[in-house]
């Protein structure tokens, strides 16, 4: 085998698939060992969303509602499915990072700003992850001082020290600390037929309140990620996954939606049976007042457990999102260097991933740091740009240049518009509730609900019929992949397209502006 094949292996942190494999799997052993070897950049993106932030609102929905809003989770799996499934296709054929195919495909300006962007917002929330990081900690007695800054070193050491197996492998390591859930549970002794109730009938604890209505919204929000996108399609360039192996990678998306799932519901429980008796709506302060209040009421060792799950959730979160910063950053310069680069080849990757790290956490180390403006701040950019890099997915799904015989069929697109739909309706409730604090969320909600539904029970349908039937290619489907960005010809901008794109231009300027606005005014105001 010549070193050319060697790299273009596929290494995971369980197995390895030679470049120059191309058997079927036939047997149930042959395709675990094959999972086994894919499993990864869909597993580590969902649970490395199941962050600080994520741990935190999990923990506030327990606290305050009890078990009342166990059912909304289940309803994520479909729409995490749907958008990380599109961007698996999109990496595995395309072999581009996300931020670099929007900028070939849709333009240099769009692809700018959406790399930009995530890199702002991914900035902010790795603040967040540090902030988890020094109140995990100091439920220990470490000061944030010393904690934030080892953290910040491990993650770089972890990162630059080894190849994407070796990454993997640490990163594998974290998501099974996640198992430290289930003595929790034991401990905490929920009731299960109120765990039943909860997952099986929607309600809201006192009522249909803004405050309710907005904490599921900020559930569906910590769950669904835009940077997510980014991390899994450079995830499955860097490990090399081509399309002769999506099916494996959907059952490892699959499974890490499952799991992530799982594991949010298990917080909202262990929340809700050791502290939802204890205070009401708004008993929540902090998920360090969570860990402390699981040790007072619960005992057993349950708040050292929640404490230990917090700072994995935050590790984790800040690996996964730091990765997604220095894979965007690449896809701004055009470098193509990744995990299995050496330090001394890809200095600019790395340097990227280094920078992001010392100065998230300087920002956290700062006293009187407004750390509460940023998670505040963080929470409305989502909702800011949840939407647009949604839709960017969809039209990069459907290019047939780029995916070919991979595009999006008539059922995808449907079922990803309705999708797409739901996802702007809570954006935009999110965005809007956060700059303007006495809206009312359930008119807001309900409003944007009948106005985005009416479009799409229009649209749906008539795209649905006027979809064209797909070409037929000579190269067999596992064997496509898309041709040199040279030899692709440029996508034609629909009087459609152009429609949308200045729609969401418009959008991104306003709400962009009344973002800052409203930050200003808390800061000032603070």
């Amino acid at each position: 085998m010549t070193r050319r094949e060697e790299e273009n292996d596929i290494a995971g942190a369980f197995g390895t698939i030679r470049a120059t494999d191309t058997e079927s799997r036939r047997g149930l052993r042959a395709r675990l060992l094959t999972l086994l070897a894919i499993v990864g950049p869909g597993l580590i993106v969902m649970v490395g969303d199941n962050d600080a932030g994520g741990i935190a609102t999990y923990a506030q929905a327990g606290q305050n509602f009890g078990y009342s809003l166990l059912w909304t989770l289940p309803l994520l799996i479909p729409v995490l499915m749907v958008n990380q499934e599109m961007v698996a296709r999109l990496g595995a054929v395309s072999g581009l990072g996300h931020g670099r195919l929007i900028r070939e495909r849709l333009g240099r300006r769009w692809g700018n700003l959406a790399t930009g962007s995530i890199l702002l917002l991914n900035f902010m929330i790795l603040i967040t992850e540090f902030i988890g990081i020094s109140l995990s900690t100091s439920y220990f007695g470490v000061p944030a001082y010393l904690s934030v800054p080892l953290a910040a070193l491990l993650l770089f050491t972890i990162t630059a020290a080894g190849t994407f197996k070796s990454w993997e492998r640490l990163m594998m390591l974290f998501v099974a600390v996640n198992l430290l859930i289930i003595p929790l549970l034991l401990v905490a002794q929920a009731h299960t037929s109120s765990v039943v109730h909860g997952l099986t009938v929607p309600s809201i604890r006192g009522g249909t309140t803004s405050s309710g209505v907005l904490l599921i919204i900020s559930i569906i929000g910590t769950t669904v990620a835009p940077w997510q996108l980014f991390f899994q399609q450079s995830n499955i360039v860097d490990k090399r996954i081509t399309p002769r192996w999506l099916n494996y990678e959907r059952v490892d998306t699959l499974l890490g939606s499952v799991i992530v799932v799982v594991s949010a519901s298990a917080i909202i429980i262990a929340a809700a049976a050791g502290l939802a008796h204890h205070g009401g709506t708004n008993a929540f302060t902090d998920a360090l007042g969570v860990a402390r209040g699981l040790a007072h009421y619960v005992g057993h060792g349950s708040g050292t457990m929640f404490a230990i799950l917090l700072l994995n959730a935050s590790v984790i979160g800040a690996a996964a999102v730091t990765l997604a910063s220095s894979y965007a950053f690449g896809d701004l310069t055009g470098s193509r260097q990744g995990l299995n680069s050496r330090l001394s080849e890809a200095k600019g990757f790395y340097g990227a991933f280094a920078g992001l790290l010392a100065l998230a956490s300087a920002v956290t180390l700062i006293p009187h740091a407004p750390l509460g403006l940023i998670t505040l701040a963080v929470q409305a950019m989502c909702g800011l740009m949840l939407p647009c890099t949604t839709i960017f997915v969809l039209m990069l799904a459907n290019d047939r240049e780029v995916l070919g015989p991979w595009t999006n069929t008539r059922w995808m697109n449907a079922i990803a518009t309705i999708v797409i739909g739901a996802l702007v309706v809570l954006s935009i409730t999110l965005m809007v509730s956060t700059l303007f604090p006495h809206v009312n969320v359930k008119s807001l909600l309900m409003d944007l609900s009948v106005l985005v539904g009416g479009a799409l029970a229009i649209f749906v349908p008539w795209a649905f019929v006027h979809t064209g039937p797909a070409p037929i290619y000579d190269v067999q489907r596992a064997d496509w992949r898309m041709p040199r960005l040279a030899l692709v010809e440029p996508l034609p901008m629909s009087r459609g397209r152009r429609i949308l794109l200045r729609s969401i231009a418009v959008y991104l300027a306003a709400a962009g502006v009344m973002l800052v606005w409203r930050m200003i005014q808390l800061g000032v105001h603070a």
